[in-house]
């Protein structure tokens, strides 16, 4: 009999024998096993019982058969043993030679028990997860599966990795939650950026503004703030000047106030005669707008120190503030005119000022926290002051330097003609205005970078054609004969302009009548006459030769008349405005028809 049905024999109940079916030993053995079967099949109920009731010997009987003088296979008891004392009493009355095969078929089975237990726990060793047990000399040492299934390690470490794998899942909860919360916040500021580009940009961006259009305002915002606190910082300069806290009586404080302000509003009459200028040259302007305002804040926080001045200061003070308010505005047009790609200018506008108010707000918040501080020390409001405009300073200087102008000045349309006739291309937008200073003569505000198109020849042109150009120049002032004049007028009898060289000056004389773009072509007509005397050699004579067929003039004309198209097709894909020069020209030439121009133009010079 195998271990494993040895072990199911003992699970099942065992009871002995009824009384009746008892027979006298048998001869031989082959029944004896039988009827060992026989009884092993009914076992008696595993009841409780004391090792003391194993009284008798297994000859004698008496002890546990109920009296009788021998076992009760003797037939010498008056019975079997009752069940019901349990496995000793059972044991004590079989026979010996059973007793020894019964031990030895419980040896067997108990001996397959740990086998069993091994195979029920960890499964045989074919499948996977089975136990492993190493063997070292007379050591046994349990192992199991990893938690990957790849490897066995000791059944302890198991736990110890167990317990790591928590740590870990625990860990990767808490990254997981980390994760949660950075994607809420992500979302949320997703919503507050949109929110922000609703309020502050235009409707369509980035593809309603140009390109330069966020690195402005940013810059912008920038020196708003800083702007805000010097008002600040110079507002409460004025009040302690004013007298605001020492007994002033009220009434004196709110005229020199007005007195103040009255004054200073005149500088706005005045400058509006300017306005051209702005138009050609705005960046400069603003810059030169930024440090009259600066020069202003100045003022007014050192009229404490000169109370007995308040009025004449602050006029002054507040001269140049509204001067600086006038070019300001004026030219803040130039720039939105340049930002606004699909003609959405009012969009452009209106958003620009919600952005002003935001600067402005937190300005004056910084400005109070600021001025707290400080008090009504002047010292220490001057040293916050300097602090404050370098910063305004440098966001202007930036911001200007971010502005990709598309319209034509003098000194940019100088650049790209000077370019096209050197090399036949037209430089890009950005190129030119990078290399544009805010100041015409000072080489301020200027990136210098590397161009990829323009030459050091076609910027060196572009200063000097500017400094030579005088463009709306009077004919009295140039023209010195009628022979001249009737040249001049001949030549040029199909175009609004008269343009000849005069004391090393390229003179331009515009007709009653001329647009921007006339002005326009007359630029590009002088670029080519300097670029025949300077790369050719063609240096200029007098009038009445350089009209004549063959001429300097009349070659040049001859040129201009063919390739100004041309170069305003390749400036408009280039993305420049080529519909027209913004100058400043002098008066124009007026009154004089064709039938007799020289005549005119002579008496009129006289």
């Amino acid at each position: 009999m195998s271990s494993s049905q040895s072990l199911l024999l003992l699970a099942a109940p065992l009871s002995p024998p009824p009384l009746s079916r008892l027979a006298p030993r048998p001869p031989t053995s082959a029944p004896r096993l039988a009827r060992l079967a026989a009884n092993l099949s009914r076992p008696p109920p595993l009841a409780i019982s004391s090792p003391a009731g194993f009284s008798g010997g297994c000859d004698g009987g008496g002890g546990g058969g109920g009296g009788g003088g021998g076992g009760w296979w003797r037939q010498g008891g008056s019975g079997p043993p009752d069940p019901g004392d349990g496995w000793w009493r059972w044991l004590q009355s079989l026979h010996p030679e059973l007793l020894l095969l019964f031990v030895l078929l419980q040896s067997g089975a108990f001996a397959s028990i740990p086998a069993a237990l091994a195979e029920a726990i960890g499964g045989s060793g074919g499948r996977e997860g089975a136990s492993v047990w190493e063997v070292r000399g007379g050591a046994r040492t349990l192992l199991v599966p990893d938690p990957t299934g790849t490897s066995y390690v000791v059944a302890g470490d198991g736990r110890r990795k167990q317990a790591e794998g928590e740590d870990a899942e625990k860990a990767g909860a808490g990254r997981a939650e980390l994760a949660s919360l950075r994607r809420q916040l992500e979302r949320s500021w997703r919503r507050c950026a949109t929110v922000a580009v609703q309020l502050l940009l235009p409707d369509g961006y980035p593809d309603s503004v140009s390109s330069d259009y966020l690195q402005y305002s940013l810059w912008r915002g920038v020196q708003g703030i800083a702007s805000q606190i010097s008002g600040v910082l110079s507002t409460q300069a004025l009040l302690y000047a004013v007298g605001l806290g020492k007994g002033a009586i009220p009434t004196a404080a709110a005229v020199n106030w007005v007195l103040k302000d009255g004054l200073g509003y005149l500088s706005k009459i005045l400058l509006s005669k300017f306005g051209r200028h702005f138009d050609v040259n705005p960046k400069g302007w603003r810059l030169f707008a930024d440090l009259l305002e600066n020069t202003a804040y100045g003022l007014e926080i050192l009229t404490p120190v000169f109370p007995h001045l308040f009025v004449p200061i602050g006029a002054a003070a507040g001269a140049g503030r509204s001067a600086a308010a006038l070019i300001q505005a004026a030219t803040r047009s130039c720039f939105y005119a340049g930002f606004a790609v699909q003609r959405n200018f009012a969009e452009v506008i209106a958003k620009g000022e919600a952005q002003g108010m935001v600067s402005k707000f937190l300005g004056i918040m910084l400005g109070i926290a600021l001025a707290n501080r400080i008090g009504s020390s002047v010292s220490l409001a001057l040293i916050s002051f300097a602090g404050v405009t370098a910063v305004h300073m440098y966001c202007n200087l930036k911001s200007y330097q971010s502005i990709q102008l598309r319209t034509l000045n003098p000194y940019r349309a100088s650049l790209v003609f000077s370019e096209y006739l050197l090399s036949g291309q037209v430089p890009s937008v950005k190129e030119v205005n990078d290399e544009e200073p805010l100041f015409l003569n000072l080489s301020i505000g200027t990136s210098r970078k590397e161009s990829k198109i323009l030459s050091p020849q076609a910027k060196d042109a572009a200063e000097i054609i500017c400094r030579r150009l005088q463009l709306g120049s009077k004919l009295s002032e140039i023209i010195e004969n009628k022979e001249d004049a009737c040249a001049l007028f001949d030549l040029y009898k199909t175009e609004q302009y008269l343009l000849t060289e005069y004391k090393g000056k390229f003179c331009v004389i515009l007709k009653e009548g001329s647009s921007p773009e006339d002005m326009l072509k007359s630029l590009f007509h002088v670029n080519y006459l300097y670029w025949l005397e300077k790369y050719l050699g063609i240096k200029p004579s007098d009038v009445a030769s350089a009209c004549r067929p063959g001429g300097r003039l009349e070659a040049s004309l001859d040129y201009t008349q063919r390739e100004f198209s041309h170069v305003k097709l390749d400036g408009s894909n280039g993305g420049w405005v080529m519909d027209g020069l913004i100058a400043r020209p002098l008066p124009l030439l007026k009154g004089f028809g064709l039938l007799d121009p020289a005549l005119k133009a002579w008496s009129a010079g006289r």
